[in-house]
């Protein structure tokens, strides 16, 4: 049974990204601004929070292989097995669907996508949420990712709609996922190890 603290902090979270609305939480590797991934206005909202340049992607936390397959225009036939023997947080870098909002995808029209296999907090926003869930550290462009909450700038903090009161004082450092470039063969390319 998950605590209730944990269900009331991803209810929350999930009102404001069903209000088209940014917020930061704790993802399964770094602190990270979040939006709903089919939603252009939210994801505009979030590159404009961070002075992102609009011609680089960001990732999408999704909860499981249907979610994935639902926003890659490939998805290999070893999916399934490549998720089993991962032993990080991994980003697959694949050809985006019509079903994301269009300012998320890379000029090349792929888009990263990471399965959350561990972290309570992020798969039970998914799950209620129903959507990709933007994910980009919470810092501004060009500056360090957040490990930790307490490395969160407050200008971020106070550009937010929502800020997670979960894991704030948690100070376990975890580092950026590995990204990899999924191929239709099942192939992978080493983008970030």
């Amino acid at each position: 049974m998950l605590p209730k603290f944990l269900r009331s902090e991803a209810d929350m979270a999930v009102d404001a990204l069903l209000l088209q609305q940014v917020i930061l939480y704790p993802t399964d590797t770094v602190w990270g601004l979040g939006c709903d991934a089919e939603l252009p206005r939210a994801v505009e909202q979030l590159y404009q929070l961070k002075n992102r340049p609009a011609e680089k992607a960001c990732i999408v936390l999704v909860a499981d292989e249907a979610m994935f397959a639902r926003y890659a225009e490939v998805v290999p036939d070893n999916l399934a097995e490549l998720l089993a023997t991962q032993t990080r947080p991994t980003t697959y870098v694949v050809p985006g669907s019509r079903h994301l909002a269009p300012n998320l995808l890379a000029p090349d029209g792929t888009i990263g996508m990471r399965v959350v296999l561990s972290d309570e907090f992020c798969r039970l926003v998914l799950r209620r949420l129903g959507h990709g869930l933007v994910s980009t550290s919470a810092n501004k462009s060009g500056e360090p990712s957040p490990a930790v909450f307490s490395e969160v700038a407050p200008e971020i903090i106070r550009k937010v709609d929502y800020v997670v009161n979960w894991r704030q004082d948690d100070d376990t450092r975890a580092a950026p996922s590995r990204v990899v470039r999924l191929r239709a063969d099942g192939g992978l390319e080493v983008l970030r190890d």
